[in-house]
């Protein structure tokens, strides 16, 4: 099969290596030459434009960062739909506003273009070794056709539903992850300004109901004060802010979601942005002049 991929960055361009090392021909496009140099190099075909990819591909993977690009490689000069064929299927990886899903995929139907949104949880390790978690809108049929070639790039595809019903799985998950992540710093913070030693007290709870992944995966990251990204605060903060225009345009309440979002505004002000997710704790930190990081 052969396939267009636009957006090489820190997800894509794995993502676009595991597909090749699938067998599958490769078109590629990224307004950053030398991505796009490294998958020439492992065996892919240049573009020098969306438009190009389209012209060359019945099938088009797009992963780049927000709703904005998105429409821009889609529907804008260049952009995909200016060269594409009737037929063309056109398979969303970002993680967009499910809203503007469903607008581009009215505007890229009307020249018979079909698109998918089929955003991915993860982050770059699991994009490196192939095991991304995708989350699939669009129609069933499609999905069916091209499930073989997302499984190239992930340990689980699921379909979720109608076009939009991807971004709004992702934006689900991330909505939990990141009341979860507050709730952890939450707890750490109570523990130590009350006397207790946060790791025995991590070690105590973890086992019950409020053991979770992400207790296991960010309580040792806030005790070590280890910050380094996997996935970054600026970029929750991106996805929290889809979630709730997603609810507005629903008339949807997120009252948790719009609270810790401004955490992550204010410690995104404080130039914590390109941390990890797990620095949510020092917020808390802040706010009750504490730490709880671990004593050598």
């Amino acid at each position: 099969m052969k396939v267009g991929f636009i957006g090489l960055g820190i997800m894509g361009k794995p993502m676009s290596k595991n597909i090749l090392k699938n067998g599958h021909e490769l078109v590629v496009y990224n307004r950053s030459r030398a991505s796009v140099d490294e998958l020439v190099a492992c065996g892919a075909e240049a573009a020098s434009s969306s438009k190009e990819v389209a012209e060359k591909c019945n099938v088009i993977i797009t992963m780049v960062p927000n709703s904005p690009q998105v429409r821009e490689v889609c529907l804008g000069k260049d952009g995909i739909i200016e060269g594409a064929k009737k037929g063309t299927v056109v398979i969303d990886m970002s993680s967009i506003d499910p809203v503007e899903s469903k607008s581009i995929g009215e505007e890229l139907a009307k020249k018979g273009i079909e698109l998918m949104d089929a955003p991915v949880s993860g982050g770059e390790p699991k994009a490196i070794d192939g095991t991304l978690s995708v989350m699939v809108g669009g129609k069933k049929e499609t999905f069916d056709k091209y499930y073989d070639l997302l499984k190239t790039m992930a340990g689980s595809v699921t379909y979720v539903g109608s076009l939009g019903s991807g971004n709004v799985a992702k934006l689900a998950n991330q909505v939990i992850v990141a009341i979860n992540i507050a709730a952890v710093s939450e707890a750490l913070t109570l523990a130590v300004k009350n006397g207790a030693d946060p790791a025995l007290v991590y070690n105590a709870i973890r086992g019950g109901l409020a053991g979770s992944t992400v207790l296991d995966a960010k309580a040792p990251m806030m005790m070590d004060h280890n910050f380094k990204p996997g996935f970054r605060i600026e970029l929750h903060i991106k996805d929290l802010n889809n979630a709730i225009n997603a609810a507005h345009a629903t008339s949807t309440s997120l009252p948790l979601t719009a609270s810790v979002m401004e955490m992550m505004q204010a410690l995104k002000n404080d130039g914590c942005g390109k941390e990890d997710h797990s620095a949510l704790v020092r917020y808390y930190e802040k706010i009750s002049a504490v730490s709880v990081e671990k004593k050598d």
